[in-house]
């Protein structure tokens, strides 16, 4: 049986600084003009934390919103996927898009090759995400099998999500940078479900829920003729930050498999 290292958690009184630095509204895709998003203030003195991430740290949740593509809606042509990236305040924490070609998003579709962009206000680039080509056909073969390769800051990578071979329930193992399994992802036995939400437990090495991925229903319409998803992500505040992006990773990762149309 898979051994499963212990994740990490921040003690409750490690000292931090709570001085914030409040942002300047950038213009980034998705945006008006006039920067009249109102976006989260950026924590400030976090040790060992990748830079772009402090955000993470203040945060037990997430709100992740994809955005309706009108030429995908019209026509069904498949185009780059984009999320906006929310806390519980309604406040912008980051943007994320894909970064993949033309041929690869329509001729493959959930099974093509991308990389997810995260950037914070700045227009940073402050998490990469790598999914490489995999079969559907070849599900349990394990070079088939669906993973994405987690980077924060770009080029230096902090872990890994990748699918367990089930025949019931979906599993994901989240890995650190050394491979180790530190948590797993477990959803439920029929991950597409209507007219409700659809919740992925994050269990620790104990097999205790730490977290959950829920994918929440948007409604008949946007449902059907869309595949424009909300998401949530929920996680122990004084979780490691490294662990909090893997999981957040994760969300990207259970939307293509299982969400993409």
């Amino acid at each position: 049986m898979m051994q499963m290292s212990e994740y990490k958690v921040v003690p409750q009184n490690a000292p931090q600084d709570d001085t914030v630095v409040c942002q300047p509204q950038a213009v980034i895709p998705g945006n008006n003009a006039n920067g009249a998003e109102n976006w989260m203030s950026i924590p400030v003195g976090m040790p060992n934390c990748p830079q772009g991430l402090e955000y993470l740290t203040a945060l037990d949740q997430l709100l992740v919103s994809q955005k309706i593509e009108k030429l995908e809606l019209i026509t069904g042509f498949e185009t780059k996927n984009r999320f906006k990236v929310k806390n519980s305040l309604g406040q912008n924490v980051y943007f994320a898009y894909e970064e993949s070609d033309c041929c690869t998003r329509n001729m493959l579709g959930r099974s093509r090759p991308f990389e997810m962009k995260i950037l914070d206000n700045f227009q940073n680039e402050v998490l990469h995400l790598y999914r490489p080509f995999k079969c559907d056909i070849l599900c349990c073969i394990p070079s088939c099998m669906n993973a994405v390769e987690v980077s924060a800051p770009p080029g230096q990578v902090i872990g890994s999500v990748e699918q367990v071979c089930t025949f019931l329930r979906p599993k994901f193992n989240i890995k650190n940078n050394c491979g180790d399994t530190v948590l797993q992802i477990e959803g439920p036995l029929c991950p597409c479900k209507c007219f409700s939400d659809t919740n992925f437990k994050v269990l620790s090495a104990n097999n205790e829920e730490v977290g959950k991925i829920s994918k929440q229903w948007s409604g008949l319409g946007r449902e059907l003729f869309t595949d424009a998803d909300y998401f949530s992500v929920t996680f122990p505040l004084n979780l490691d930050v490294r662990m909090k992006a893997l999981i957040f990773a994760a969300l990207f990762l259970i939307d293509v498999v299982y969400y993409e149309q």
